[in-house]
C-alpha cells in the first residue's frame, strides 16, 4: 500500500543532498581565506584539506601514434611531440590544469618555474 508520507529511509538521503547542496561556494568566498561573505551564516575551514595529498604532473607534450609503430619502439628511439622546443607545460593538480610553467634544474634535479597560473574561477568553471 502506497503512502504519502517519506520513507524513513529516504529522509536522511533527502537531508544529506539538501546539505550538500547548500555546501557549495563561489569562488569569491574561498578567495576570502575561506569565510563566507556577509550575510551567509556558515563559514569554509580550509584547514580541514590543506593535508590532503594531491598529483601534481607537467605535461610535456603528446602525439599519436599507430600501434604498429609503438611495439617498435626501443632504447634510443625518438617520439617527436606536438609541443614547439621552448613552449610552455601545462601543470595539472589531480589532471586539472592549474598553471603552465617551464623545465628548471635545480641542485641536478627537474623543476617547473610557473609562468602563468590558472585563475580560480577558471578552474572551477572547468569542473562544471
Amino acid at each position: 500500500m502506497e503512502s504519502d508520507t517519506p520513507d524513513a529511509g529516504n529522509e536522511g538521503t533527502d537531508n544529506a543532498a539538501q546539505d550538500a547542496a547548500e555546501a557549495q561556494y563561489s569562488p569569491d568566498e574561498l578567495a576570502n581565506d575561506g569565510k563566507k561573505t556577509e550575510g551567509n551564516k556558515a563559514d569554509v575551514n580550509l584547514d580541514l584539506v590543506l593535508d590532503i595529498p594531491v598529483d601534481v604532473s607537467l605535461r610535456v607534450g603528446s602525439t599519436d601514434i599507430s600501434i604498429r609503430d609503438l611495439v617498435s619502439l626501443v632504447e634510443g628511439s625518438v617520439v617527436a611531440l606536438d609541443t614547439d622546443a621552448g613552449e610552455s607545460m601545462d601543470v595539472l593538480v589531480n589532471g586539472t590544469l592549474i598553471a603552465h610553467g617551464e623545465i628548471v634544474v635545480v641542485d641536478k634535479r627537474f623543476g617547473v618555474r610557473l609562468t602563468d597560473v590558472v585563475s580560480p574561477t577558471e578552474r572551477i568553471e572547468k569542473l562544471n
